[in-house]
């Protein structure tokens, strides 16, 4: 389970360090893709591949699932960490999410997100001002 913020940077050739806590559970190969509001999801293989399944069994006729699978499937790309703990980001995935050399990684429980640092903080504080209005909405989820 993927769970906490980390601060990292990003290196001059697109490698991000993987907070040290998650290193073994990406071991065995990752996937990152684009992901919402212009971050990055970075899922462990086993997982994307259950994610992947869901997303290609979307239904083809609608225009919303076909664009959502482009989105997610198209701007996947396998990844592996290296001795160092690090991955390589590709450059259209950086790009897509505007990561400058401060980035964030965050656990999501089943993915991480990357997320450029000034990006996060914005995100981040509009949404702990909505935070008990986002709570009412969702009702008895805790």
């Amino acid at each position: 389970m993927f769970i906490g913020k980390f601060h990292h940077t990003l290196d001059e050739k697109g490698r991000l360090s993987i907070p040290v806590k998650f290193r073994a559970d990406l071991a065995q190969g990752a996937v990152v893709t684009r992901g919402l509001d212009h971050s990055l999801f970075l899922y462990r293989k086993t997982e994307w591949e259950k994610l992947a399944a869901k997303i290609a069994g979307l239904p083809l006729g609608q225009s919303d699932t076909r664009a959502f699978a482009r989105l997610m499937l198209a701007g996947a790309m396998d990844v592996d960490v290296d001795k160092s703990g690090r991955v390589t980001v590709p450059e259209y995935l950086r790009n897509y999410a505007g990561l400058s050399k401060n980035v964030v990684v965050t656990g999501l429980y089943d993915r991480l997100e990357i997320w450029d640092a000034k990006a996060w903080e914005e995100y981040s504080a509009k949404t702990e001002e909505a935070g008990d209005d986002i709570a009412e909405r969702l009702g008895s989820v805790i």
